[in-house]
């Protein structure tokens, strides 16, 4: 999805960005992921992402955290996103779509007078994510949708089938593994693999796992 900005290297992102802990959500570049946005805190994040940059930073909380705990731990690698449509609620809500830029490291969250957490972070690693479709010759689209069609036949999934069939490559393996019911783990695997190729060949071996995994639930059923 084409943005009103353009992103072409480090210096284009701010020095800070806001971060909006979520756990199972996975966002990746030029992904998009609709958000309805309720708590007084992440209102007040998208007020001010608005009122500047619109970047917001999607990172995962590490998983099995006591709930007591007041500030939970994040993974390290997030995705930033800009929000490309909005709408307000009349009940205090936001509904906004996110779409993906790049990946980013963080390196450190700094003290805030804000509601919500923000942190410094660098995106040097990942500057290919910033060149659309970077990778896509090398994935296995055969093999991709061969695992496809058995994950959605086990689980009775419908597919559009002719949207898959037009979706390139970037697009068919980011939407894949931004939908796939899989765990905090996985999800993040997924946004770290290195490059699309991976991905797509991660995505692979998480969904044979899985049906594996359905078909000795069976068997011990029976």
């Amino acid at each position: 999805m084409p943005f009103n900005v353009s992103y072409m290297d480090v210096s284009d992102f701010p020095d800070i960005i806001p971060i909006f802990p979520l756990t199972g959500a996975l966002l990746l570049p030029r992904g998009q992921i609709p958000l309805n946005v309720f708590e007084p805190r992440y209102v007040s994040m998208i007020d001010d992402a608005l009122k500047g940059s619109r970047l917001i930073g999607m990172i995962q909380p590490l998983p099995n955290q006591s709930r007591k705990v007041s500030v939970p731990k994040l993974f390290e690698i997030g995705c930033i996103g800009r929000i490309t449509q909005f709408a307000e609620t009349g009940d205090g809500r936001y509904l906004l779509t996110l779409t993906g830029v790049i990946r980013f490291r963080m390196t450190s969250e700094i003290p805030s007078i804000t509601p919500y957490r923000q942190a410094k972070f660098n995106v040097g690693d990942y500057l290919v994510d910033l060149e659309p479709r970077a990778g896509e010759d090398a994935v296995d689209r055969d093999m991709l949708l061969t695992t496809l069609r058995k994950f959605s036949k086990a689980n009775d999934v419908s597919i559009d089938w002719d949207g898959v069939k037009e979706a390139p490559n970037e697009a068919l393996v980011n939407a894949l593994s931004m939908m796939a019911p899989y765990g905090v783990k996985e999800k993040q695997a997924l946004l770290e693999a290195h490059d699309l190729h991976d991905r797509s060949e991660m995505l692979i071996a998480i969904t044979e796992f899985e049906l594996a995994r359905q078909s000795d639930g069976e068997t011990t059923v029976q």
